[in-house]
């Protein structure tokens, strides 16, 4: 029997066999189900209507009904689940899209399994996720043309920060998860968790995509 505490998964791709790779990586954690399959966009919105999914893995590159569009239509679902977009690109047009519509993470398909079950994880807690090359394409995106004035104004900021918060900051500017900030500055994951809130308060961000945007500005990525 599945416990209440079980994050259930609904994936979307067109791939038949990316599908049944998805599912054996996801199926070996306790505390995941997969729910439902669709092979298009379009089967997204029924299947969240009839399976309650928390998290969505969304492949991008669809036949009829793409990702970035099915993602849009799922989020203005009252009852709306995370999603989390998959594809073999890391194209930073792509990425910024996704946020713009409101994915919750944009994970590359070769992304390791460890890696992609804590991904679904920290979505599953309201955290945004993006692996590290990901992160970058977004950071150089962002910056892209933009003047050096921007290094006085993240420096500042940051030095609102206390020393630990810094150190936080500093990981989540290098694309780390929670779990692994915790492990590399010896802290629990509750911990790491309210650092990152009191930073993004501090800097007036809304997501991790931002602090490691200010990070960047500052010179310290």
């Amino acid at each position: 029997m599945v416990n209440e505490a079980t994050i259930r998964v609904l994936l979307v791709d067109d791939d038949p066999l990316v599908r049944a790779g998805l599912r054996l990586i996801l199926g070996g954690s306790p505390d995941i189900e997969v729910v439902a399959e669709g092979a298009d966009g379009s089967e997204a919105g029924p299947l969240v209507a009839q399976h309650r999914p928390d998290v969505v893995l969304m492949d991008i590159r669809m036949p009829r009904l793409d990702g970035l569009v099915a993602t849009e239509q799922l989020l203005a679902r009252p009852d709306a689940p995370k999603v989390v977009i998959l594809t073999t690109f890391d194209a930073d047009s792509m990425v910024l899209r996704a946020l713009a519509v409101g994915a919750s993470g944009f994970l590359l398909k070769d992304t390791p399994p460890a890696r992609m079950v804590e991904a679904i994880r920290q979505v599953a807690a309201g955290e945004h996720s993006l692996s590290p090359t990901v992160t970058a394409q977004v950071i150089a995106a962002a910056t892209h043309g933009q003047v050096s004035s921007r290094k006085d104004e993240a420096q500042a900021s940051l030095s609102l920060l206390t020393e630990r918060e810094h150190e936080v900051a500093l990981a989540i500017g290098q694309g780390m998860t929670n779990a692994e900030i915790a492990r590399s500055q010896y802290m629990s994951i509750a911990t790491v968790k309210a650092h990152v809130t009191k930073i993004l308060e501090k800097l007036g961000a809304s997501n991790r995509v931002q602090v490691a945007i200010r990070v960047h500005d500052a010179g310290l990525s």
